[in-house]
């Protein structure tokens, strides 16, 4: 399938051999310029990109355009090797003089391939995101974008965040960049900014743009195949947190059940939960290894671990308050009462959420949730604070404890409509793909910041929508056990799978994957990636080669 050409002149999915012609082409025309010629392996002009302004009929959301800052030639070890390149610090300026610019930077090789990549963010977003990295669970051994001679670029999404960094939720008082953030308009303001920039210091656009992010980023993913789905040819979409809404409203009930004197379990038993949860249910899948890659085969009951009475005994066992927390937190949370997106619950994690026994589980840290917050409260807690003062009630003042999302009273009308932009949910991807699009769908089984049900659910939900055979013409979705949010601390399994190379083969030559391999970036050791709902079960023969494995049901 070939990708119809965009409305800035850059071709998609078209014939590989075609796309830097074609690109070419559209540079000129659009341009009025065209350079005599720009092949793979031109370097960019960088220093006549200083100053330049953007306008804003480049972009097509409204902006008042905006301007390069800075633009200098840089040279970076990245992947191991020294890499030169041109690296571009721009704004963009808001339609409302009150709000924050959006911050965006682009790295520009001297020696370019002719592809561009942008990556999303991550939590409340507000720093731009390193433009050398590589995309998520991407392997260590494997060089980055920008080191394989792409364009690489990000944005803040709008905003620029205090020292809170990622939870930083101050943006939310002004509407615009709520949205930037929230609805996802920063993300097509900076790819149209980044193609202006990029057709003018090379003389052509990129033949083919694409899109990675994990977390927020992973539901910025999904954005813009939602949104745009002729704006980027494949996308890598991981741990994506796309029903931001209903997630905020799950955190907020575990926030208010946490909070009760005593219903917190502390770190020592958190400890408890993961190692019973292990004696269980490693093994289930025809291995102990710390990994249980059978989970929904899992079924423990915290109840077993009851002290005497019920009554806090210490670390060796869960009080009555205790096993309720943990029992809502593994449960759907479900609301009364109608949103706007039409989300109606969230699926809630499993017990094993988190790294390993030395980690806390269930991404709420060490110590209960109060007013004010602690920094120890964990991520949870402190993103419902930053969404509760910010975005819902815009009083920095507001006690987070004081909003019961079972009963939000007169915060319902302000929670529906924050439901329209957050929930980024049409699970109607048909245009995505008859524009040629490919998306790479990742999630760990034991994600302790974004439960991977969740986006067991967005798939079960595309596929019901569009079709089981006609989804996997343009998604793959991998859901890896062991693998935590973004391999934080020292996951389980560390997934590392060189998603890239196999987006590229799909997009670029109509190869999809095939038994591809991940491997732990810490061990080495290898297990096959299975496509949903199958799972690794292993056989026989060496635990740690992925041959030894089969994808079972």
């Amino acid at each position: 399938m070939s990708r119809a050409p965009h409305a800035d002149g850059r071709s998609g999915s078209i014939r590989a051999g075609l796309a830097l012609a074609v690109g070419l082409v559209s540079a000129a025309v659009l341009l009025g310029r065209a350079p005599s010629s720009a092949a793979a392996g031109t370097a960019p002009r960088c220093s006549e990109s200083a100053g330049r302004d953007i306008p804003a009929s480049a972009i097509s959301l409204p902006t008042k355009g905006g301007r390069v800052e800075s633009a200098t030639f840089v040279t970076q070890v990245v992947s191991g090797a020294a890499i030169e390149y041109c690296r571009i610090a721009a704004a963009l300026f808001p339609m409302d003089p009150s709000a924050p610019r959006i911050k965006l930077r682009i790295g520009m090789p001297v020696t370019w391939n002719r592809k561009a990549m942008m990556f999303g963010g991550g939590g409340y977003n507000g720093t731009i995101p390193d433009i050398t990295l590589n995309v998520p669970f991407g392997r260590s051994d494997q060089p980055t974008p920008l080191a394989r001679g792409y364009v690489t670029f990000a944005s803040d999404s709008g905003h620029q965040a205090g020292p809170a960094g990622s939870l930083d939720g101050s943006f939310g008082m002004n509407d615009e960049a709520l949205r930037n953030f929230a609805a996802g308009d920063a993300l097509k303001k900076t790819r149209d900014a980044a193609v202006f920039l990029i057709r003018h210091a090379y003389g052509t656009g990129p033949g083919r743009v694409y899109f990675a992010g994990g977390s927020t980023g992973g539901r910025e993913a999904l954005v813009v195949a939602q949104r745009w789905p002729d704006a980027f040819d494949g996308v890598i979409a991981a741990y994506p947190a796309w029903n931001n809404m209903a997630e905020v409203l799950y955190l907020g009930y575990l926030t208010q059940v946490m909070s009760r004197p005593g219903a917190f379990p502390g770190p020592d038993e958190q400890t408890l939960l993961y190692d019973s949860v292990m004696k269980a249910c490693d093994g289930r899948d025809g291995l102990k290894d710390k990994v249980i890659s059978n989970v929904d085969g899992c079924n423990f009951d915290p109840r077993t671990l009851r002290c005497t009475n019920g009554v806090d005994a210490g670390p060796t066992c869960l009080s009555d308050l205790q096993i309720a927390s943990v029992i809502a937190a593994s449960n759907p949370f479900s609301w009364p009462y109608r949103i706007a997106s039409g989300e109606r619950s969230y699926p809630g994690f499993p017990f094993l959420s988190g790294a390993d026994m030395r980690t806390p589980i269930l991404g709420f840290g060490t110590s209960a949730p109060a007013d004010p917050m602690p920094a120890t409260s964990g991520y949870g807690p402190r993103y419902w604070d930053q969404w509760v003062k910010y975005f819902l009630t815009r009083d920095p003042d507001y006690s987070p404890l004081s909003v019961d999302p079972r009963r939000p009273g007169s915060r319902l009308p302000r929670i529906s409509y924050l439901s329209t932009i957050q929930d980024r949910n049409n699970s109607d991807l048909r245009p995505f793909a008859r524009s040629g699009g490919k998306l790479l769908l990742l999630h760990g089984a034991a994600d302790e910041l974004v439960s991977h049900r969740s986006t067991n659910d967005y798939y079960r939900r595309v596929r019901n929508t569009v079709g089981p055979e006609q989804t996997r013409e343009f998604l793959r979705y991998y859901l890896i056990p062991g693998s935590n949010h973004a391999n934080f601390g020292t996951p389980a399994f560390a997934a590392n799978w060189d998603s890239l190379s196999a987006l590229e083969r799909w997009v670029e030559k109509g190869r999809p994957p095939i038994d591809p391999v991940v491997t732990d970036g810490r061990s080495g050791r290898a297990r096959p990636l299975c496509e949903y709902p199958r799972w690794p079960k292993y056989r026989s023969g060496d635990p740690d080669s992925a041959r030894s494995f089969v994808c079972s049901r």
